[in-house]
């Protein structure tokens, strides 16, 4: 489908075929994801087996999470130098040791709501036959910014047709 501009010109982008879908089922779960400290945890083959036990087919996945010291995030899954390296680049950006009025659960406490603040605590994921429109080399990973171990519960919402 090519989309025109008002002054007729043909648009440099081109738009696919339109597909619709009636949201007929909203189904919600919560994940439990136990963290060992700072880093990145992929939830990427939790989501997708949501998403079947949901038994959705065509919609969108909500991922929200129930912290303000951790995160989601979608990033590369082939090379976990790049987990690494995103960890380092957080740590430079926000490093623990700062002065912050808020530091009554520890040094690392105000950092990781600021890295939490820069990365966000929700996605939405699209959805088409059932499966999961991540790229190619794409994983939705829960980002732990504090140092001791923690339970984080990540909300799961199918929202879109049944199979």
């Amino acid at each position: 489908m090519n989309i025109r501009h008002p002054d007729g010109a043909a648009t440099p982008h081109q738009l696919s075929e339109l597909t619709a879908a009636s949201a007929e089922i909203v189904t919600t779960a919560t994940l439990v994801v136990k963290t060992s400290g700072p880093g990145f945890t992929e939830i990427t083959e939790d989501a997708a087996r949501f998403v079947t036990a949901a038994g959705g087919r065509d919609g969108a996945l909500l991922l929200f999470l129930r912290h303000t010291s951790a995160s989601l995030v979608i990033q590369e899954n082939a090379d976990p130098d790049v987990q690494a390296d995103l960890a380092t680049a957080l740590e430079r950006l926000v490093p623990i040791g700062q002065r912050w009025r808020h530091d009554s659960e520890g040094p690392d406490d105000m950092p990781s709501h600021v890295k939490a603040m820069l990365t966000g605590i929700s996605l939405h994921v699209p959805v088409a036959g059932g499966a999961l429109l991540l790229g190619h080399w794409q994983g939705i990973y829960l980002a732990e910014h504090r140092t001791p171990r923690r339970r984080r519960e990540v909300v799961l919402q199918f929202i879109g047709s049944r199979r």
